[in-house]
């Protein structure tokens, strides 16, 4: 297999493919006998057609089947080789088959390459939590309010699934210190994350970002749906929901991005746990300001 990549910009290729000799002959030699199986001519059993019958009758369909399933086998092949990280669905264009080779050419987008420097020792800031007996009260006060209980007592916690309300208090305080912990990480990792970004320009491969806002424009309809706003409404905001949520879908871009560069630095396996594999690495090589 001979290939060839050339750069159009930033975040797209052109990739050159061509195959030869026996791996095409081959693939004709399959589609054909398929063919056969099937084909219906008379003065033939199924299965018994000389191959220059199919061939006079049945070529532009073969050659397509060979085209089809071929370019999907060997474009992967191809990628591989040339250690092309595509984020697209190929363009496919300028096919050549005839029975010996097939050639073709694929534009496609790529994770750009990312300048990143020194991404261990980041300075995170972590502030020791507390939940104090005002928090607690709060959240029994809530309490109170959607069940319509006028006392805190031991009747509350039982109706709640606590013994007593010393439990109850002790349950309250693990959630809120909990809800507290989420709070911080996230923090953290937005701190970890604004860090890498910084003085960074990344070319974003616009499928990528385009799929992004797609998932949070579904979200975002989801849940006003769920708020019992009409389908009718729900459209008209679709144009001013993507404008207001494309920065963000950037965002997410630019974090899968320099995440993927750390993955591959540091050979972590890129799939659908690399995102919190890679944060849990740089959360470890942190350097942890601890807050009062």
């Amino acid at each position: 297999m001979k290939t060839e990549v050339k750069k159009l910009d930033s975040t797209k290729r052109e990739l050159s493919v061509e195959v030869e000799g026996d791996i095409v002959k081959n693939k004709f030699e399959d589609i054909y006998q398929r063919i056969s199986r099937e084909a219906k001519v008379r003065g033939f059993r199924p299965g018994h057609i000389p191959r220059d019958i199919l061939e006079k009758n049945f070529s532009p369909e073969a050659n397509q089947i060979v085209i089809k399933e071929l370019i999907r086998d060997v474009y992967s092949q191809a990628i591989k080789k040339e250690g092309l990280n595509a984020v697209s669905v190929p363009d496919i264009y300028d096919i050549k088959l005839d029975k010996t080779t097939l050639s073709f050419k694929a534009n496609i987008e790529v994770i750009p390459a990312v300048n990143l420097k020194n991404y261990k020792g980041i300075k995170v800031h972590f502030k020791r939590i507390e939940i104090s007996d005002e928090e607690v009260r709060r959240y029994i006060d809530s309490l109170k309010e959607t069940r319509k209980v006028d006392s805190v007592d031991d009747n509350l916690a039982r109706s709640l699934g606590y013994p007593d309300v010393g439990e109850l208090d002790r349950a309250i305080r693990a959630q809120l210190f909990l809800q507290k912990v989420d709070l911080q990480q996230q923090k953290i990792e937005n701190e970890i994350m604004d860090a890498l970004r910084k003085d960074l320009k990344i070319p974003l491969p616009q499928s990528l970002v385009n799929r992004q806002l797609e998932d949070m424009l579904r979200r975002a309809k989801l849940n006003l749906a769920l708020k019992g706003l009409p389908p009718e409404k729900i459209e008209e905001q679709e144009k001013t929901l993507s404008e207001e949520l494309k920065p963000q879908a950037e965002r997410q871009v630019e974090i899968y991005i320099i995440l993927s560069e750390i993955a591959k630095r540091e050979n972590i396996p890129l799939d659908e746990h690399t995102s919190g594999r890679v944060m849990e690495l740089l959360l470890s090589q942190a350097d942890w300001q601890i807050e009062s």
